[in-house]
């Protein structure tokens, strides 16, 4: 069933365990400037790491993490931020290849739109990590580095059934819903996962959407912005629950989304609060979940993330086989791409301090 849904998916666009899904980490170093170029001396070869935007949290922590593993494993780096743009992206990546770059590790702002610098890629011989985000309808895409993106999605809807007790309550609960931006592979994913959990209750009436958003396309958030989201859910609670109407859920597939969806309940909302769904912890979704403004976050360690594409690239220079988990789920349009998942957790108010303080991904004072 669940490579059926992927495909379709695809067609229309608590520590331990996530240390056994992926190698250990190290601590993540600062970065610099959006779109400056940041290197260090290596003697291993050029490494070209084009990120999407410093607008967000985790992906600052993704390229400070990269960046300081690669370097410690004594690679050259070329880490850049494109501030979202598409354009800036490319032409980040064609100077990555103009400098000569032996390997590019690139989070896509767009995945279907990055096809002709692709192109260039393989022409040079230059091998492409597609990371965290899957760059389609290329053949130029050697592997792929990820968090297992349906369970994200599964992991928050599996959340809202036990929170609920949906299985034995009787209801009815009403929900909305808001995934992340129609250009990113991802954002499929993680709605289909979280879909395929709840869509039987929505189908029996236990769960209602009261404003009828249930399609992907009604409930993408244009770059995952918190604004957006802050927006619609004004919107929606003007419509729909003005009146003293219960909100009992908002499955959001991101904390920038999240964090839009309880910015709008703090000013147009007088309810009980809703059971609200998240991924990535930053920091402010961290606060909220303490303060009970949020219920969960998926927890996605991205050091274990850099240090598993660390350990590619140093394969795939020594030409050695590539270690991969996957090679079934994530077709490009034009083949399955090898990819390696590590797994997701959720963090909520009894075990953040376990997955998050303990574990060095953040100080105690970050989240005071």
């Amino acid at each position: 069933m669940r490579k059926k849904i992927l495909g379709a998916l695809l067609s229309v666009a608590m520590v331990a365990s996530l240390l056994v899904g992926c190698s250990g980490g190290a601590a993540s170093s600062s970065s610099g400037a959006s779109g400056s170029a940041e290197s260090a001396g290596g003697d291993k070869g050029l490494v070209g790491v084009a990120m999407p935007t410093k607008d967000l949290q985790r992906w600052n922590q993704d390229g400070a993490n990269m960046k300081s593993e690669l370097e410690a494993a004594g690679y050259e780096v070329d880490l850049q931020y494109a501030s979202n743009d598409v354009a800036t992206q490319v032409s980040q990546i064609e100077n990555m290849i103009s400098a000569g770059a032996d390997v590019l590790v690139v989070a896509s702002i767009d995945g279907s739109s990055l096809g002709t610098v692709m192109s260039q890629a393989k022409e040079a011989g230059i091998p492409v990590i597609a990371y965290d985000r899957l760059i389609m309808d290329s053949d130029a895409v050697s592997y792929y580095a990820t968090f297992d993106n349906y369970m994200v999605g599964t992991k928050q809807g599996q959340y809202i059934v036990d929170t609920l007790d949906l299985e034995n309550a009787a209801g009815p609960f009403n929900m909305e819903l808001f995934t992340g931006d129609p250009g990113d592979n991802n954002a499929n994913f993680f709605f289909g996962g979280a879909m395929d959990v709840l869509n039987p209750y929505i189908e029996s009436g236990k769960l209602v959407v009261q404003s009828g958003q249930k399609e992907f396309a009604d409930v993408a958030t244009a770059n995952w912005s918190s604004e957006e989201a802050q927006k619609r859910m004004e919107n929606i609670l003007s419509s729909y629950y003005a009146g003293g109407t219960q909100l009992d859920v908002v499955m959001c597939s991101n904390d920038s989304t999240a964090l839009g969806v309880t910015n709008a309940l703090a000013a147009n909302y007088t309810g009980n609060y809703p059971i609200i769904t998240g991924q990535d912890c930053d920091i402010a979704n961290v606060k909220n979940m303490i303060a009970g403004k949020q219920s969960m976050s998926i927890f996605k360690d991205t050091r274990t993330l850099a240090s598993q594409v660390v350990k590619m690239v140093g394969q795939i220079l020594a030409k050695e086989t590539v270690e991969v988990n996957d090679t079934e789920t994530y077709d490009n349009g034009k083949g399955v791409v090898p990819s390696y998942l590590c797994e997701p957790v959720f963090a909520d108010v009894n075990n953040y301090k376990e997955l998050l303080i303990d574990s060095g991904y953040y100080k105690e004072a970050d989240l005071q």
